[in-house]
């Protein structure tokens, strides 16, 4: 039973429970009176009565009460969006904008979130950082979403940005990043031919990724689910010269088959004669893929900044479209860009790998034409309407 330390005392009561003393208290006066103590007293022998802890329902009561942080619902809808993430650098960068430019929002109860709060976080960014401010605001907005949800909030977002903040912050510039600078397709036989002269790993690997037009992170070295992946040996079918991309590095989420030309055949060949691990291209250590930071700094060295590594693709794509005749759904789908809607591509379910395979020999016939001989798209009328594509040397 509970018992009184003094007559007078309204702030602690003690009892035993399963054997032992606990104290809880029971308010401070004047803010609690000898009536309400008392009244705080009985409910609590009630509750010992039945075998429940007081002091245990006490806390659960004031848990079910209070109103989550901003903060801690950041955290549960990160911990719950993560899974779907295959990229570690993405979650990365919700965590770190999460705690870096929300600061001053993570101890406010989420319920108390207002526009100004939201304002102060953006407006110093909102010009000088406007793609991460962008990014920012979006993931603020989906965390005070989910606090809506979950009943610890009520009306409108103070994150939205159609009809709300678009009203208090400049319009951001669309593609403020850029494009990623891309090297003329006409330039490219040349600096195909530099690689080649370069008896450097980075120099193979670079071609190899220009050869397949495919994105850095499918070859190079990457984080997904916790774990590093690049190209290995088992997923090259050297029979049917094939390179399937498991889905877990693929943007699409899919598997994707590359069809492998002579040339890209050969340099495979080269570097497995000098195998020194599972994947294809290793770093130093050869028990590790080699990273973009490899090719980046030998596209400094060979003085072609400022394209970069992922520009090839817009190079192939441009060559493509101005050289060639091939349909746009074969040149896309070399990209392992989806075409068409989602019926379209319910219909279309092959991936026209042969098909493919006759553009990438194409490109690697032009990337490796003798420097020195114009190579220009034909088939024009005088009008410069396009009647086919072709390249021609």
């Amino acid at each position: 039973m509970f018992l009184y330390r003094s007559p007078t005392d309204r702030v602690t009561r003690a009892s035993k429970v399963a054997g032992r003393l606990r104290e809880m208290g029971l308010g401070t006066p004047p803010d609690v009176t000898l009536v309400m103590a008392r009244s705080r007293a009985i409910e609590a022998r009630s509750l010992l009565a039945t075998g429940a802890d007081p002091l245990d329902a006490r806390k659960t009561k004031e848990g079910e009460r209070r109103t989550p942080t901003f903060g801690e619902i950041a955290d549960e809808v990160v911990s719950s969006l993560e899974s779907g993430w295959r990229n570690e650098k993405h979650r990365a960068q919700w965590r770190s904008t999460l705690l870096t430019y929300c600061g001053p929002l993570r101890a406010k109860p989420v319920n108390e979130v207002e526009t100004a709060d939201v304002l102060a976080v953006l407006a110093p960014i909102w010009t000088e950082k406007a793609e991460t401010a962008s990014r920012v605001r979006g993931r603020i907005e989906k965390v005070l979403d989910a606090a809506k949800a979950k009943g610890h909030r009520s009306g409108e977002n103070p994150a939205r940005w159609r009809g709300h903040l678009d009203h208090l912050l400049a319009r951001r510039q669309k593609l403020q990043r850029g494009h990623h600078p891309a090297m003329p397709w006409i330039e490219l036989p040349a600096f195909v031919e530099r690689l080649k002269a370069s008896e450097n790993l980075a120099a193979r690997c670079l071609e190899f990724v220009i050869l397949t037009a495919c994105r850095s992170g499918e070859v190079l070295r990457s984080v997904r689910n916790g774990q590093i992946h690049g190209l290995r040996w088992e997923e090259v079918d050297h029979k049917v010269a094939v390179w399937t991309v498991p889905a877990i590095r693929m943007k699409a989420g899919k598997p994707h088959r590359v069809p492998l030309t002579v040339r890209a055949v050969e340099i495979l060949a080269e570097m497995e004669a000098a195998r020194r691990g599972p994947f294809v291209f290793p770093g130093q250590q050869g028990d590790m893929p080699l990273s973009e930071m490899g090719l980046e700094a030998l596209l400094r060295r060979l003085k072609v900044k400022p394209y970069t590594v992922h520009g090839f693709r817009s190079t192939f794509s441009d060559w493509a479209y101005a050289c060639t005749s091939f349909p746009r759904e074969i040149v896309e789908a070399a990209l392992a860009h989806a075409v068409g809607d989602a019926v379209e591509r319910a219909y279309r379910r092959g991936d026209a790998v042969e098909r493919r395979r006759e553009l990438m020999e194409a490109w690697a016939a032009f990337c490796n034409a003798p420097t020195g001989v114009n190579v220009v798209p034909i088939g024009l009328h005088s009008s410069g309407e396009r009647t086919g594509r072709r390249w021609s040397t």
